[in-house]
């Protein structure tokens, strides 16, 4: 019987020492949940008004060209950048990641959701946005415009830009003239159309 009892407290010891680890503290302690109502502010609010004049990092928006297209409120036809063989290629990734789906590979609007009844969108290049100045299409881009919803929050301004410099290159590869070849390749590309 000695051993039973033996074996009976260290089985109570056991379980007493496991269950200390079984606390909750962390779940009982005091917290505030989300627009739950608190006795320790005056106004009897959880969540806190934003300090006047506090900004979230990444956010400042000092540059009014970069961070809207616009100056002076209106949209620019002048990139924040210099457009590069690099950023032209980080454009055409970024375009046909994020919009060919709707307006096609080629911007005409033929895009493989289009092609399955989604609402086909404007083709890029009709005069309207050709003529259309980049700042206008980088806000478009930015906040939405009719069925388009915005992507601000999936594409950083950098490649919402690098977007739009791609598809002014798209735009003028469906509206080029022989003007706009250089003298170098004009003369290469007119010997090869009398073939």
């Amino acid at each position: 019987m000695k051993r039973s009892s033996t074996c009976t407290i260290a089985a109570l010891g056991v379980l007493a020492l496991v269950s200390a680890g079984c606390r909750q503290d962390m779940h009982d302690q005091p917290k505030f949940k989300p627009y739950a109502r608190s006795d320790f502010y005056s106004d009897e609010r959880s969540a806190r008004p934003l300090v006047a004049g506090t900004i979230a990092r990444g956010h400042l928006g000092a540059d009014e060209l970069f961070e809207t297209g616009k100056v002076g409120g209106k949209p620019t036809e002048v990139f924040p950048f210099e457009i590069t063989g690099v950023v032209l290629a980080r454009g055409r990734e970024r375009y046909n990641i994020y919009c060919s789906p709707c307006h096609g590979e080629t911007g005409q609007g033929d895009g493989m959701i289009v092609q399955r009844g989604y609402r086909k969108p404007p083709s890029f290049h009709q005069d309207r946005l050709r003529q259309a100045a980049a700042g206008y299409l980088f806000d478009v881009t930015s906040r939405g415009f009719g069925a388009m919803p915005d992507y601000a929050a999936q594409v950083p301004a950098k490649d919402r830009w690098a977007i739009i410099a791609y598809l002014r290159v798209l735009q003028r590869s469906q509206h080029a003239t022989l003007a706009d070849v250089p003298d170098s390749e004009r003369a290469r590309l007119e010997a090869a159309g009398k073939r």
